[in-house]
């Protein structure tokens, strides 16, 4: 009979133990789901960002300056941040990445040619 008395109350402790660790996955799901409504807010913040940058660079003067922003080089940046975070998102394998860095230098020095004499 003590050992069906130790069987039995080796039985709720088990439980126990599996009822708390399932317990203490539900954080890292909270914290998964939250990640994913960041990334989400990121990703419509990022199309706001591309929108804007679109608008500036039809609206910026024709002429040149010595020196002027690059819009394109940052929308193609822009959509490459984007793209990253959609593949993590919905992921098609599975970890994303990217192995080309990104531009980040957005000031374009413009060649002033010299008249020929």
């Amino acid at each position: 009979m003590e050992q069906t008395c130790r069987r039995t109350s080796a039985r709720p402790s088990l439980a126990v133990l599996l009822a708390v660790s399932l317990l203490g996955l539900q954080p890292a799901i909270a914290d998964d789901t939250l990640e994913r409504e960041q990334l989400a807010a990121l990703a419509s913040q990022l199309d706001l960002i591309d929108r804007l940058a679109e608008h500036a660079a039809n609206t910026a003067p024709q002429e040149r300056a010595r020196y002027h922003f690059d819009y394109a080089r940052l929308r193609d940046d822009l959509k490459r941040v984007r793209t990253g975070v959609q593949d993590f998102l919905v992921p098609q394998r599975a970890q994303p990445r990217d192995p080309v860095p990104l531009a980040g230098d957005y000031v374009h020095l413009e060649e002033r040619k010299e008249p020929s004499p």
